[in-house]
């Protein structure tokens, strides 16, 4: 029988992407898109738009590594991918708002919109692909 917190083939599949998508991300945000990323860092931070930039990187490379190789907190790290992807959003809706561009594709307020529509689908792969959502679904029965 299946423990609660076993993950299928298919969400171990999807974890592993999203945790090489994270460590690309994170140094993406230190090299070749630093740029480009500080360009969703809203107004209001009180710190320089470099300096989240290269924290949010490695805080993206250190979630990526930690969801491929410790498989052991997978769902704890699926929840902390989540407060990420939630707490990283206001930026998403402040370029949007700010119509500011960037990545080359995000040179519209149409594309700029629809990218907003992506971050629940990256909330739900991680709640999905790390078996946390399964383990809340679990925990209340």
């Amino acid at each position: 029988m299946k423990r609660a917190s076993e993950t299928s083939p298919a969400q171990n599949i999807f974890r592993i992407l999203l945790a090489v998508f994270m460590i690309f991300a994170g140094i993406s945000h230190l090299t070749f898109n630093r740029v480009d990323f500080q360009a969703q860092v809203p107004d209001w931070v009180p710190l320089s738009k470099d300096l989240v930039v290269i924290l949010s990187g490695i805080v993206e490379m250190a979630l990526g590594l930690v969801l491929l190789f410790w498989k052991k907190h997978r769902v704890v790290i699926g929840w902390a991918l989540t407060i990420f992807f939630i707490l990283i959003f206001p930026g998403n809706v402040a370029q949007y708002l700010d119509g500011k561009d960037a990545f080359g594709a995000l040179d519209s307020d149409r594309a700029r919109l629809i990218r907003l529509f992506f971050q629940p689908v990256l909330i739900a792969w991680a709640l999905w692909s790390s078996g946390a959502w399964k383990a809340w679904r679990n925990s209340k029965k």
